[in-house]
């Protein structure tokens, strides 16, 4: 993954790594000693491959009539999703040809609710009629948008309000076409499933609304893992029209395994009664699902991270910087996210997963909500991922392949063959 200036950025950034005194998770804040020292790289990033795209043969041929006039090459990561989507099929040709036949596409313009409900219901329920009971204080029934609207709320992919209005030209953002596709592609049960995460014991979290639809979202793959950090989105960002070809041409080139595979890993998703400890650690870590995979990223508030540890500008983490974020002690200092956080942490000086991996040699049946586990993905003997084991084959991972932080089964499976040994910084 190509890094540039964030490689610079991140070299030079100075971290607060050591912590005095016995670790607990919640002992008294004190004053400690601080070693600065400087982070050589970030992490890579491995994680389970991406899910694979299947276009049907031929798709080339039937969009070679269609030729963009704004699509340039800083779109070059989009240019397949926007052939596809408004070219081989006319789900997103929203705009008249220009004089010359070309076409535009705007690729940077906020797409709206209305585009977006016509894109999706073309794509995939072209066939569905519409309900006249179905009605918008803010659409009429003679608007060429109407037929598609009501049709996505008939379907309860999207929503009108209580007063009876649907925001026809409000911005989409990356929550809301996450839900609308999860909900389109028959993810409904495992999203609900997850809305409701709870442990054995009845003990529920607080979680944002259309949490599960955002998490399955991220595991079909449908946010873009950019490597520039402008370009990365979060789960409020109001997207553009390139963002939302992409998003729709992952949902409809799934290859037939995926969903039901989803299905099965989470629509009865439980985690095991938990130690209030335990439990105030996984309920600061699913605050930050959905949020981007950034290389050498570890800061998680939407204020920028200090200049002093690198002034990382957007929110999002590699898979050692969730890990840092999720169980690192404070520092008193540099270091310091308590508040929000309700907790202190504990002693991990270590910030690559490699480094981490030295320490600690747990074997699977051994690992307890709160340890870390560590994985050799590519199979050359060395550590290269880490994530923080939450229970019942589940684990807190940011990995670039979902492009950010996700609830990952880590049971059986890539994970599973992949796990090297856990960690345990908590007391036994």
């Amino acid at each position: 993954m190509a890094q540039g200036g964030r490689l610079q950025r991140r070299r030079l950034a100075t971290l607060v790594i050591v912590i005095a005194g016995a670790a607990s998770l919640f002992p008294v804040q004190s004053a400690r000693a601080a070693t600065i020292v400087r982070l050589a790289s970030g992490e890579a990033g491995t994680g389970l491959p991406s899910v694979p795209i299947v276009v049907p043969a031929g798709a080339d041929a039937r969009r070679a009539a269609i030729v963009w006039s704004d699509v340039d090459a800083s779109y070059k990561w989009a240019k397949a999703a926007i052939n596809y989507v408004g070219g081989t099929n006319g789900w997103m040709r929203d705009f008249i040809a220009n004089p010359d036949d070309t076409y535009p596409f705007q690729p940077g313009t906020i797409e709206t609710r209305k585009y977006f409900a016509r894109a999706v219901v073309q794509a995939l329920a072209p066939a569905e009629p519409v309900d006249p009971a179905i009605t918008f204080g803010d659409l009429d029934p003679s608007d060429v948008f109407y037929p598609y609207v009501n049709v996505a709320v008939k379907l309860h992919w999207m929503k009108k309000t209580p007063a009876g209005t649907f925001g026809p030209d409000k911005p989409v953002t990356t929550t809301m076409v996450h839900r609308v596709l999860v909900l389109a592609l028959g993810l409904g049960a495992a999203a609900k499933a997850l809305n409701h995460l709870h442990t054995a014991d009845g003990a529920t979290f607080q979680l944002p609304a259309n949490f599960g639809a955002l998490l399955l979202g991220m595991r079909l793959g449908l946010r873009y893992n950019s490597s520039d950090e402008s370009s990365d989105v979060g789960p409020r960002t109001p997207l553009t029209r390139a963002q939302v070809a992409y998003s729709l041409f992952r949902a409809v080139t799934q290859p037939s395994w995926d969903v039901p595979d989803l299905l099965a890993q989470y629509s009865a998703i439980e985690l095991p009664s938990l130690t209030p400890e335990q439990f105030q650690l996984v309920q600061w870590g699913v605050g930050f699902v959905g949020y981007p995979y950034v290389w050498g990223g570890e800061w998680g508030l939407l204020t920028p991270e200090p200049s002093a540890l690198g002034g990382q500008p957007v929110a999002g983490f590699d898979c050692s910087g969730l890990t840092w974020w999720l169980v690192r002690a404070n520092d008193g200092g540099y270091w310091n996210v308590s508040p929000p956080r309700p907790y202190v942490g504990w002693d991990l000086p270590q910030r690559s997963s490699a480094d981490m991996a030295t320490e600690g040699k747990l074997t699977y049946d051994q690992l307890v909500p709160g340890d870390l586990m560590f994985y050799d993905g590519d199979g050359d003997g060395r550590v290269d991922h880490v994530d923080t084991f939450i229970g019942n084959g589940w684990a807190l991972d940011s990995s670039s392949t979902p492009g950010g932080v996700t609830i990952m089964w880590v049971g059986d499976g890539w994970y599973r063959d992949h796990f090297v040994h856990g960690r345990r910084l908590t007391p036994a």
